[in-house]
């Protein structure tokens, strides 16, 4: 090789192919050229929304104020709660690695877009005789070796975008393991204080049955009462007592499964839930909020489909990859080798080799597995779209169940109040007759379990509200943070990924068009 001619072109050629990288390929890339088009859906949401007096306190389905939602609750146990509970999730865990791992991958990508450089020392002593008398060949070398894989028809930069891509849907995907641990933890509270709730409805109800028993006994002892009413009375403080103690062995059982989901010691678990007397056998006061009334703007907040729309955007992005495959492969490769040697002992001696080209490998023939490998990522493209629109018509379902359990809710709660009241103003009427010995305790006992079972089934009513509530922040693509550091601060500092248009048509408007086009 002439070194006044290869060397100023090598050098002249650099320049251009630094400028190919992190563009696309140099002559051309080819694959479909991934867009993001308006979400597939519905015009507006079907269910009926909140009551007015909700929407004035409501902040207009803004994921900013959704992200601070929690707090609102003003329950500082719930808080700790779902901040020991994100710590020691396995999910959020697995979510967390698989960033990482996704990191890993478009480091691995973009470093294949550039040169590579290593470094090589050897040292070595060799004998030699060719018949005569032998002599020692000492060598002591130092070497670079250079390659680089010219990124001709856009393979390398697919890869790139496809490894952006799959990192966005894993930071998506962190942010919805979050918020499903946030929930689960959410509800398991709730059923707890759901729980306190039924045993002290439970313990009075116990309480009045045991009073009753007292005085019927005392009555009956007198002759002013049938063994009858005595019996019955008796067995009615028995069956109050089996059901608070079948009720607190339920608590009992729910503060195992908060143990379970949080991590916490369980003394101090209980301690954290008796700390204020406030909160004790009280549901959680949810927050109210209005969901925005295009069913694509709420879309755009779940991390989830957000995910998978990344997911789809990767699919698209491995369509290049392999069909880069079938285009030749251009790479450039040197070295510098300066090797210092001597023979029997002689002074050292300098020799400096070096070698730079460029490599073209053609595929010529492999019966069909590129080809096959294309249609492969054509076809797992067509998979991830279906995934796609499938997570959109199950957030829309899941916004229109919350907003249909919330309105049905806020309908049956003033008939269950009144229910209360009637069975209540029932049931004292009948025991201040039966007191003055006009009554029929049967009656009252009637009465008695009216009011229980209302009262029970107001409670059921409020909490039932409460987790419609919970189920619509997380059909909204709600969000939790609290001071933990992200595995990813510059995506979480800017909120979960968001698609970044909205309306209702198809996502592509040929699919066809789409597997088979782009820039080839």
């Amino acid at each position: 090789m002439n070194n006044n001619i290869s060397r100023p072109l090598g050098l002249s050629l650099i320049p251009l192919l630094l400028s190919a990288c992190g563009s696309g390929g140099l002559l051309t890339t080819v694959g479909p050229d991934y867009q993001t088009e308006p979400l597939p859906a519905p015009a507006s949401w079907q269910a009926p929304q909140a009551d007015a007096a909700k929407r004035q306190q409501a902040h207009q389905g803004d994921p900013a104020e959704l992200m601070r939602w929690w707090e609102r609750f003003q329950d500082p146990a719930l808080t700790r709660l779902l901040s020991a509970a994100e710590q020691v999730s396995a999910s959020v865990a697995d979510a967390r690695a698989r960033i990482e791992e996704a990191r890993a991958n478009l480091v691995g990508a973009d470093a294949a877009i550039l040169p590579k450089l290593d470094s090589e020392f050897a040292s070595k002593r060799s004998s030699s005789s060719f018949g005569g008398t032998p002599f020692i060949w000492n060598q002591f070398s130092a070497g670079l070796q250079s390659s680089w894989e010219i990124d001709l028809f856009g393979g390398l930069a697919r890869q790139q975008e496809a490894a952006q891509s799959q990192l966005e849907s894993r930071n998506a995907s962190w942010h919805d393991a979050r918020v499903a641990v946030a929930v689960e933890v959410a509800d398991a509270y709730l059923s707890y204080r759901y729980c306190e709730a039924q045993v002290q409805l439970l313990r009075t109800d116990s309480d009045s049955r045991r009073e009753s028993a007292r005085v019927a006994a005392a009555a009956g002892q007198s002759g002013f009462r049938s063994p009858g009413d005595v019996a019955l009375a008796t067995a009615s403080a028995a069956e109050g007592s089996r059901t608070l103690l079948q009720q607190q062995a339920q608590c009992e059982r729910s503060i195992k499964s908060l143990v379970a989901m949080t991590g916490l010691a369980e003394a101090d678990l209980r301690s954290l839930l008796n700390g204020s007397a406030d909160q004790t056998a009280k549901l959680p006061i949810p927050p109210a909020f209005e969901i925005a009334s295009l069913p694509a703007k709420v879309l755009l907040q779940r991390p989830d489909v957000a995910a998978a729309e990344r997911d789809l955007a990767e699919a698209s992005a491995n369509i290049g990859v392999q069909r880069a495959k079938q285009f030749p492969k251009l790479s450039l490769s040197g070295n510098i080798t300066p090797t210092l040697q001597n023979i029997n002992g002689a002074a050292l001696m300098l020799a400096q080799t070096w070698a730079i080209g460029p490599t073209l490998s053609l595929p010529l023939f492999d019966a069909g597995k590129r080809a096959a490998d294309v249609e492969v990522a054509k076809v797992q493209y067509q998979a991830a779209e279906s995934r796609f629109r499938a997570k959109v018509r199950t957030a829309v379902k899941e916004v229109e169940d919350a907003l249909v359990r919330l309105d049905s809710t806020r309908q049956r709660l003033p008939q269950g109040r009144e229910a209360v009241s009637g069975y209540r103003a029932n049931f004292q009427a009948l025991q201040t007759l039966y007191q003055s010995g006009l009554g029929n305790l049967l009656d009252v006992e009637t009465a008695r379990r009216n009011v229980l079972a209302s009262e029970l089934a107001l409670e059921e009513l409020e909490q039932e509200q409460v987790g419609a509530w919970i189920a619509l922040y997380r059909a909204a693509g709600g969000g939790w943070t609290d001071a933990g550091e992200s595995p990813n601060p510059e995506a979480a500092a800017a909120g979960p990924a968001k698609l970044r248009v909205i309306g209702n048509t198809h996502l592509y408007p040929n699919q066809n068009d789409m597997l088979n086009g782009g820039n080839s």
